[in-house]
């Protein structure tokens, strides 16, 4: 059996109002991603720590997501990058934060994680790193889009709090803003089961808009962010500070393996008893995890979550709270 989900970031209050204007791009990436991996894992041609990362690669080159370009842009104008990826068979793990310099964060962290050590790499010395190990350099000009300036713009004038602005999409084209509403979205995660059993996650992510210098959010946080292991893998996505301090990813992990067998549903209720866990902590968002034996959940309790999955050959897709054609 091989199964893989991936996500594209959560946020957002109220109700559902419909696709925007860019919305149709990001299906397209993620029915693209979903069809191109569980083709390659379902032949074996692909194992679950490669796929996680060409999934989580993939959704860095499309621009309308807040991972690799079109990054959102921190306080001082510039982007910076976090990802992480971990091997459940063994454990092993590999991190990247506040990266510059890369095309594709997700590949530097996989590096990382074949190097055996350290887990984790920061900032100058770990971009030269990745590029001396073979990652593809950027300018950080590069990174940034025409939407995410707009976003950038619309939040400093505002003087608006970090994230506010994340996914307006209409920001390039208006200049109203309300700063009490909540989309902080875009991150980008998969998890996957390949057909030996063996699971991985990857989450890849530019933080949110407006972010201090030298902040990290749960994403390259092994445990908060991202996990996996012989049971399970987790990638999670919203308010990262909130998924720290319950340390969101592993605590799902946790749950899972100790609730008693006669639970009809233990994976479901594990991911939403965690994501009640970081709500009172201003910590809304989702997540997506696949057990070794086959379950999988995409949960968010806020308005939207970008997310699809392919499982047998079926790929299904969805933003808001119903899944559609994608």
């Amino acid at each position: 059996m091989a199964i893989i989900a991936i996500h594209g970031g959560a946020g957002g209050d109220g109700p559902w109002k419909g696709l925007t204007d860019l919305d149709p791009q990001r299906l397209e990436c993620l029915r693209n991603v979903l069809q191109t991996v569980g083709s390659a894992l379902e032949s074996g041609d692909i194992n679950a720590l490669e796929a996680s990362r060409i999934a989580v690669s993939m959704m860095e080159d499309e621009e309308l997501y807040n991972a690799g370009k079109g990054s959102v842009i921190a306080a001082d104008g510039s982007v910076t990058m976090d990802a992480s990826i971990m091997r459940g068979c063994d454990g092993a793990a590999g991190s990247i934060v506040n990266s510059r310099r890369l095309k594709n964060p997700i590949n530097a962290a996989e590096k990382i994680l074949q190097k055996g050590w350290p887990v984790m790499l920061n900032s100058e010395p770990a971009d030269s790193w990745a590029i001396e190990n073979g990652c593809k350099e950027v300018k950080n000009s590069d990174l940034i889009t025409n939407l995410r300036k707009a976003q950038w713009q619309k939040w400093k004038t505002a003087n608006a709090r970090p994230g506010s602005t994340d996914e307006d999409d209409n920001a390039a084209l208006d200049h109203d803003l309300d700063i009490e509403e909540d989309k902080q979205t875009g991150t980008v995660g998969a998890v996957v089961l390949d057909n030996e059993g063996r699971l991985a996650a990857a989450t890849s992510t530019g933080g949110m808009t407006g972010k201090p210098d030298g902040r990290i959010g749960d994403t390259p946080i092994i445990g908060a962010g991202t996990w996996a292991d012989q049971s399970v893998a987790v990638s999670c996505t919203g308010v990262g500070e909130a998924f720290i301090r319950v340390c969101a990813a592993h605590e799902v992990a946790n749950r899972y393996k100790n609730y008693f067998p006669t639970e009809k549903y233990p994976l479901e209720k594990a991911g939403i008893d965690v994501l009640e866990l970081v709500k009172p902590l201003n910590g809304r968002g989702g997540l997506i995890a696949v057990s070794r034996d086959g379950e999988l959940i995409l949960p968010f309790q806020t308005t939207l979550m970008y997310r699809g999955y392919w499982k047998s050959g079926k790929i299904e897709c969805g933003i808001g709270p119903d899944y559609i054609e994608c």
